[in-house]
């Protein structure tokens, strides 16, 4: 019970302080991106609650947890671009605009890091970095929508100027003492809208952002990724022990995109190949004697993901469901084992003995996300494992937190 009420206690203090935080900062451009996905280094652990997620050029910091149980485990990523920190990410639009393409790409690319603890305690330790490839609308390229704010903005910096110069001199001049409350009050009043005067440009400019990435939530883009995962045995006191040679822990590469269908509907699809080294355990038995003894030996071995996602929706939320199928190159155990082992002489293997871990091909998915504001998003589903012939091995409930750290 009080593991419960310190989750909710968190997420409420969460969303309270994304509530603040959706007030712009002077000097802050902002709404940048379509959508706020999870880490690629969470897709690549497969914890985030769609596997197949909308693609998006983050153009910022942000952080995101993972919940499998109600327990407030460190299940936490970190994402970052650091072309467009170092290169683009300043008040001015202009700079970004006038790049060349290939720069752009390469404002888009952005790494993440992160780790999660799995249901046996295992302390899963990752990295992955992702470009955009293809990116049909970018809120940030379309100049004609925000081409008449600075000059207005500029005429009334101009305006305000004079008239501010004008009251002081009134001020400083007048021999009418009941003239002079009213106008400092003006002089007051125009100072203030000159110190805002920044803040309410960049506002203007992000009201116009959010409409049109209300009208492109859905638009095409797609991204290559690749990342690297560690999963290591742990104690009860956080310590990593031996790795894990399965899947959980190898190199992945991936291609994630999609496509709208008109304004309400998304196709996403995803392909991935992952390198990982299996072991495998097996009895080896003496011919002569016929003594068993434990064996294990190391295999190189492939998984390859490909699934498809329908996305329905808005901006501020949407459902979705998915269907993801994964094979391993060497499909049996036994020959995965004749590929990295020879039994010594006057022995044999129990052929029935020989385990690894087991990868269930299918998963079905389905739920959804709310974009409680600007800078923060809840993703929730809950996923359903199907082995080779389509029974039912486990029914997973996800939910995660995506949070700009605006």
């Amino acid at each position: 019970m009080k593991k419960n009420l310190l989750l909710i206690a968190f997420i409420s203090l969460l969303f309270k302080n994304a509530q603040t935080q959706t007030e712009d900062k002077a000097g802050k451009l902002s709404p940048k991106e379509f959508s706020i996905p999870p880490s690629p280094v969470f897709d690549l652990m497969g914890v985030t609650p769609s596997q197949i997620n909308k693609t998006s050029d983050i153009k910022d910091f942000k952080v995101d947890w993972s919940f499998k149980s109600w327990r407030l485990n460190p299940n936490i990523a970190i994402q970052s671009q650091p072309f467009w920190e170092l290169l683009y990410n300043r008040k001015s639009l202009k700079k970004y605009q006038q790049a060349n393409p290939f720069m752009r790409k390469l404002a888009s690319i952005d790494v993440s890091a992160g780790t999660v603890q799995t249901d046996e305690n295992d302390r899963r330790i990752g990295f992955a970095t992702k470009i955009n490839l293809i990116k049909r609308k970018d809120p940030l390229l379309a100049k004609d929508l925000y081409a008449d704010i600075d000059p207005q903005f500029d005429e009334e910096k101009k305006q305000l100027e004079t008239d501010l110069k004008e009251l002081k001199l009134k001020l400083d001049t007048t021999s009418n003492i009941l003239e002079k409350p009213g106008l400092r009050d003006q002089i007051r009043q125009k100072q203030d809208a000159l110190v805002t005067i920044n803040s309410r440009r960049i506002a203007a400019i992000n009201e116009r952002a959010a409409i049109f990435i209300s009208e492109n939530w859905n638009s095409a883009s797609l991204d290559f990724a690749f990342g690297r995962v560690y999963t290591y045995q742990s104690d009860s006191a956080g310590s990593l022990k031996k790795l894990r040679l399965n899947r959980n822990t190898g190199w992945g590469i991936w291609l994630n995109g999609g496509f709208p269908i008109g304004k309400r509907l998304m196709l996403s699809g995803l392909i991935r190949t992952t390198w990982y080294e299996e072991e495998l355990n097996f009895l080896l038995r003496n011919i002569n004697t016929g003594v068993e003894q434990e064996q294990a030996a190391v295999a190189e071995n492939t998984i390859y993901s490909m699934g498809l996602n329908l996305r329905y929706g808005s901006p501020i939320y949407s459902f979705f469901v998915e269907f993801l199928y994964e094979r391993k190159a060497l499909k049996t155990p036994e020959e995965a084992l004749k590929e990295t082992f020879q039994e010594p002489a006057n022995t044999q293997i129990v052929s029935n003995t020989v385990k690894w871990t087991v990868v269930n091909p299918n998963s079905l998915s389905f739920g959804g996300d709310w974009r409680v504001g600007k800078n923060v998003i809840l993703n929730y589903g809950m996923r359903w494992i199907l082995d080779s012939n389509l029974k039912s091995k486990a029914f997973v409930p996800i939910a995660g937190i995506s949070c700009m750290m605006r």
